[in-house]
């Protein structure tokens, strides 16, 4: 009999994370679900089971729940796995990587660094267990090479920008990109944050023509990652995900510097920082494959394989683990939580979204 898998969805980053991972459950013959709220299920392609209740979640009875967020219902059936919504990095000081809530069951890691680090919380407290899998996006990462093939020769520089005000750089980008990709030497490829203010967001969808491709938050990039020659970027962690295909990076005053990336703290330097990146300098590359390395151990893209294998693992030889803790005012802060989203998100489907 078919295993049934769910996948909680609270942001659009989500479906990106999930898909390598629903592919895997399909080849087995498996089935999957998905349950979003909190955002936009405009992504769910025609044949994606959404389910919209918990009575539905409770019927289709999944043995796991996928999550690469911070929480989820804990009164879903099925072992609450963790997949996370990024690699392990420390972004702008804050260390929340490696933060329990007592909502999960099983850690899903992405190296030994991280590996290590988990189980030594799991030891001090030991109510889940750590498995050290990689991470499924990653799959799709490495495949996107193939996924949409190049429009012309030009040099390909990817943008994508944060949306918080003190590190985001696209406002003052705008007027470089826009003259860059005038002088029809570039061609430019650009995506920005979901909470991006929607004025900015326009000025660069405004730019879209045959040098520059605007994608718009609610669609899926990395097919187009494989394009790119160079990234440009200033504190998203997707900067890190670009370095696994061999692409180096230039940031306008990254909160994350080091010799794996070409930064640069005025815009006036930003077109010469990519031309030196284009040349690929042997120190910069290397340093970025090394730094890569410590973030992701695996290239072989069958990251989501081995989520599967540790939670048939799990399932199998269930480890010795104590209760979660009760946390009953948690609890009821994120029933109500999901109540109000619940709620939200029924507008937001009877308005399209």
């Amino acid at each position: 009999m078919p295993r049934r898998y769910l996948f909680y969805v609270s942001q659009p980053y989500s479906f990106a994370i999930l898909r390598p991972l629903q592919d895997a459950i399909r080849k087995r013959g498996d089935e999957v679900a998905w349950f979003v709220l909190g955002c936009s299920a405009r992504p769910l392609q025609d044949d994606e089971v959404r389910l919209r209740t918990t009575a539905e979640v409770r019927e289709f009875d999944p043995v796991a729940v996928f999550c690469p967020g911070d929480w989820l219902p804990y009164y879903f059936p099925g072992l609450k796995v963790k997949v996370f919504h990024g690699l392990p990095i420390n972004k702008r000081g804050k260390d929340t990587h490696f933060r329990i809530r007592g909502w999960f069951d099983l850690y899903c890691t992405m190296a030994q660094s991280d590996t290590d680090r988990y189980r030594a919380l799991a030891e001090e407290d030991p109510h889940f267990a750590v498995a050290k899998t990689g991470w499924p996006k990653l799959d799709a990462i490495l495949k996107s090479r193939s996924s949409v093939p190049r429009s012309d020769d030009r040099p390909t520089v990817f943008y994508a920008s944060t949306f918080t005000r003190d590190v985001t750089s696209a406002p003052d980008l705008v007027d470089t990109i826009r003259r860059m990709k005038d002088s029809g030497e570039w061609h430019f490829i650009v995506t920005l944050h979901p909470k991006m203010p929607e004025d900015i967001v326009e000025q660069y969808r405004s730019m879209a023509d045959d040098n520059l491709t605007f994608i718009e938050s609610d669609q899926d990039f990395i097919p187009y990652m494989g394009q790119a020659d160079v990234m440009l970027c200033d504190t998203s962690s997707i900067l890190f995900e670009f370095m696994f295909l061999d692409i180096p990076v230039v940031t306008l005053r990254t909160n994350m510097p080091g010799p794996y990336l070409i930064d640069v703290d005025s815009v006036e330097k930003v077109e010469q920082a990519l031309r030196t990146a284009l040349t690929k300098p042997p120190a910069l590359m290397e340093n970025m494959r090394a730094f890569s390395d410590q973030l992701h151990e695996f290239r072989d893209g069958q990251s989501s394989e081995r989520v599967l294998d540790a939670v048939d693992q799990f399932l199998a030889q269930p480890p010795r683990l104590k209760h979660k803790p009760r946390n009953l005012f948690r609890k009821l802060k994120l029933r109500r939580r999901l109540a109000r989203e619940a709620k939200q998100q029924i507008a937001l489907d009877q308005r399209g979204g």
